[in-house]
């Protein structure tokens, strides 16, 4: 199992923060570095400038949302991203949530599944460089791309719920979770993920992983940070539907803690159950427990 860490300063820093995080992630060994996207800086122009100052480790995108990017735009920029960083990229994508998709951007999120799978549909041959002949409901698109030393990136879905993960198996090269805990993925996300791959003939799917994590003796205290550091999670239906299917009470019960013993305990299970890379959301503003998690997370590097 490959570990990764996510970026705090995408939304809260500067590009040169931003630049220093990656740094930072690859001076640690780390095998990649994740970015999201939501209302701070674009995380693929983000990583195409960090790309090319950061050498070796991989860059992904976890996530970026699709509906405000036609899949020809999403292709280019990915394309341009992954030329930039001299292949590097793992481009992550997902749908945001119905009250940013309707209430902010002003765009219909109607058909959520149907616009997944057409997405996937035009998105994936342009990257692979091969011409688009495609007409569906919500996309009718004509055409190829030709990015001159560029390569196709993998793909990964932030996929959670069974038709999501089915269109997800079946035309991208993965999935990327947040908010899904260790009884989901072995239940539902990867059984699923891992049946609609092999009937569509493709490779077994990657299995990018996202929970928050923290080496502490003060268990109650680390949860109880959680729940307070991720409570907007706790009010999106997505993200909830999955919590109450892991049967926690919020983001606080989700959280990798405990001592260095519990915690390697629960990412070993992680690796056991088909996860194929943790990306380590390390939430302890405290020096020592963020040096005794970094410890514990070295042993996969």
């Amino acid at each position: 199992m490959r570990i990764g860490s996510m970026s705090n300063a995408i939304n809260g820093g500067t590009v040169d923060d931003f630049i220093a995080e990656a740094r930072a992630a690859r001076e640690a060994g780390y095998h990649t570095f994740w970015t999201s996207q939501i209302f701070g800086h674009d995380a693929l122009t983000a990583l195409a400038l960090a790309g090319r100052e950061v050498p070796d480790i991989e860059l992904g995108t976890a996530v970026v949302p699709t509906y405000p990017r036609h899949p020809w735009v999403m292709a280019q920029q990915a394309l341009t991203t992954q030329a930039a960083v001299g292949g590097r990229l793992c481009l992550g994508i997902g749908l945001s949530h119905q009250i940013v998709v309707e209430s902010m951007w002003g765009l219909s999120y109607g058909k959520p599944v149907r616009h997944l799978r057409e997405y996937l549909s035009v998105l994936m041959p342009l990257l692979e460089g091969q011409p688009v002949q495609f007409q569906g409901e919500e996309y009718r698109v004509q055409g190829a791309l030709a990015a001159v030393g560029s390569s196709r990136p993998s793909v990964v879905v932030a996929a959670l719920g069974p038709q999501m993960l089915r269109v997800t198996g079946t035309l991208a090269d993965g999935t990327s979770t947040w908010c899904v805990g260790p009884k989901t993925l072995s239940e539902l996300t990867i059984p699923t993920l891992r049946q609609a791959a092999a009937d569509a003939g493709r490779p077994e799917p990657r299995v990018v992983c996202a929970l928050p994590v923290s080496v502490t003796d003060d268990v109650d205290s680390a949860r109880k940070r959680a729940a307070e550091v991720f409570a907007v999670y706790d009010t999106l239906p997505s993200y909830k539907t999955m919590m109450n299917r892991e049967g926690v009470d919020g983001p606080g019960g989700l959280a990798i803690v405990g001592t260095e013993a519990e915690v390697r305990d629960q990412v070993a299970n992680l690796q056991a159950i088909g996860v194929t890379d943790f990306n380590a959301g390390v939430f302890t503003a405290d020096p020592e427990e963020r040096a005794r998690t970094a410890a514990v997370l070295s042993e996969w590097l």
